[in-house]
């Protein structure tokens, strides 16, 4: 996952009919049916991936290649996810990808809204050939555990970023943590992102650069996810994530502070 990471609509556009690309719509299957979707695209609804297993948000891995595989992706498939919610949903999918080996990933610069505006729609379902789906994982991984965080706490080159919304920030976060709420870089008009050098802006003025270990938490997975594919669209080389809870956070004997991130 690089700065290639993020797809304009009309790269989508050009290259939807590729036998090596697979667009994953993951709305539910009512809104894909009876709504439309992107031609072409399978559809892995949001809930079929989103936790269940024993490592917290992550589905179990067989549960993982089966999806994939029964939708004609494989570890090889370059893989474009949509939303219709600004891409956070679809973040979420293309970071999972991510931490089970799969390289060739990318999300659509807005959404399903945004994409009808000017694109086809349609709502027949393709057919598929089903596959096999290899997941390897990655020797380095982006997830991290507490120690790592309380670690980075005390790290000089380090920023660890809230990317809940601010009330929420306010009422306790992990000391230190600058909040960045992930809809910051979206442009509500377009329902992409802001431009490349705006979202650069907001990301330093918060003291998130490039040269510094950038550590991500929430209390969602997906607003998570969003944030790190922003990140590794901008360029930053070293990103994680903390994937618990405040809740675990704080039965591990962890401190909190409280305030607006302004005080």
């Amino acid at each position: 996952m690089d700065e290639d990471v993020i797809v304009s609509a009309e790269w989508l556009d050009a290259h939807r009919e590729d036998p090596n690309v697979v667009v994953v719509d993951v709305r539910d299957a009512w809104e894909y049916d009876g709504i439309g979707h992107v031609p072409g695209a399978v559809n892995v609804p949001f809930d079929a991936f989103r936790g269940g297993g024993e490592e917290g948000m992550l589905p179990p891995e067989g549960e993982w290649a089966a999806l994939l595989g029964e939708r004609g992706i494989d570890e090889t498939t370059t893989v474009v996810a949509y939303d219709d919610t600004h891409g956070v949903f679809a973040a979420r999918f293309l970071v999972t990808a991510l931490l089970y080996g799969h390289d060739d990933l990318h999300l659509l610069d807005g959404d399903y809204s945004a994409w009808m505006r000017e694109h086809e729609t349609g709502t027949e379902a393709p057919e598929v050939e089903e596959t096999t789906y290899a997941v390897e994982r990655p020797a380095d991984s982006p997830l991290v555990t507490i120690e790592d965080v309380a670690a980075a706490m005390d790290e000089e080159n380090a920023v660890i970023v809230d990317t809940r919304e601010p009330a929420e920030y306010a009422e306790g976060h992990i000391p230190s943590a600058v909040n960045l709420d992930w809809k910051e870089v979206v442009d509500e008009e377009t329902r992409g992102l802001k431009d490349r050098e705006a979202v650069a802006g907001i990301f330093a003025s918060k003291g998130v650069t490039p040269e510094k270990h950038v550590v991500l938490y929430c209390n969602t997975a997906r607003r998570i996810s969003h944030t790190f594919v922003v990140l590794r669209w901008l360029g930053y080389p070293n990103v994680s994530f903390y994937e618990g809870s405040l809740t675990e956070w704080k039965a591990a004997d962890r401190p909190l502070e409280s305030g607006d991130a302004d005080d």
